[in-house]
């Protein structure tokens, strides 16, 4: 995920009047290291888009899963382009934002203000078109770079700060947590697939969320750590249709039968 900070970082250079032939340099580690099963901790406090203190552990307690992602409010390119490419994806799904799932997004830059908050959350609900949505996705911010920083480096989402462009070198991506708050998938880029992170969102549910034929696409796709996202695996893919042929056979020789003992019964 090094190409992605230093993409964001060549943004801030060419806004400095740098030339191509002075490669950005990262101002320290910038990585994402999946760290699948971990917890994010629940006791860290924070301020949400209304200026409230909350606990990261409060929206938890819906039995949902979350969608999480970092970004900060100036940042020149990468960060808005994360949140339209997650908020385009998110439109195509039938999965309601506060309904069978909710999303956290965390300010990394202790300078952001619940106020600017307010406004990228009005923003982004109404981008994204259904307005409940607003109880279920969450902008919070902190002045503590502790407190960011233990949630970030919890998820393996590291970051750093650049004093000379004044401007943070981040990688893009989407986690998806269990209801539970462990981290389930990792989606990387700022353009997402809809039927990724619908997949995403029934398995981090644990079944709860979506219908059987969700069910059947988890037999056939198998999410891939190393690419962040879901591919067909063939032998699944035979094994859902076996199944599928089994269901139907069975569905046939049921309804003959019953034909066949009512006309007995005439």
């Amino acid at each position: 995920m090094k190409w992605i900070a230093a993409f964001c970082l060549l943004v801030s250079t060419v806004a400095y009047g740098e030339t191509s032939s002075t490669p950005p340099q990262l101002p320290g580690r910038v990585s994402i290291a999946q760290k699948l099963g971990t917890k994010v901790p629940f006791d860290v406090m924070m301020h949400d888009e209304d200026g409230r203190v909350v606990r990261l552990g409060d929206y938890f307690r819906r039995g949902r899963p979350v969608l999480l992602n970092f970004v900060y409010f100036r940042c020149p390119m990468l960060c808005p382009m994360v949140l339209e490419g997650m908020t385009s994806a998110l439109t195509e799904l039938k999965y309601n934002i506060g309904n069978e799932f909710d999303i956290v997004t965390i300010s990394i830059d202790p300078r952001d203000k619940p106020s600017t908050a307010a406004e990228f959350k009005d923003k982004y609900v109404k981008r994204y078109g259904r307005l409940d949505a607003a109880s279920g996705w969450h902008f919070l911010t902190s002045n503590d770079d502790t407190s960011i920083h233990r949630i970030a480096d919890a998820v393996g989402f590291q970051y750093a700060y650049d004093g000379v462009r004044d401007q943070f070198a981040h990688g893009a991506a989407i986690l998806v947590l269990t209801p539970d708050g462990r981290t389930s998938r990792y989606f990387y880029g700022f353009e997402f697939k809809p039927r990724d992170l619908r997949l995403a969102v029934v398995e981090a549910s644990g079944g709860k969320v979506g219908k059987l034929t969700d069910q059947f696409l988890l037999l056939c796709y198998h999410y891939d750590p190393a690419v962040g996202r879901y591919s067909r695996r063939a032998m699944n893919f035979v094994r859902a249709g076996g199944i599928t042929t089994v269901a139907v056979l069975a569905s046939f020789i049921f309804i003959m039968v019953r034909k066949e003992r009512r006309s007995r019964n005439v």
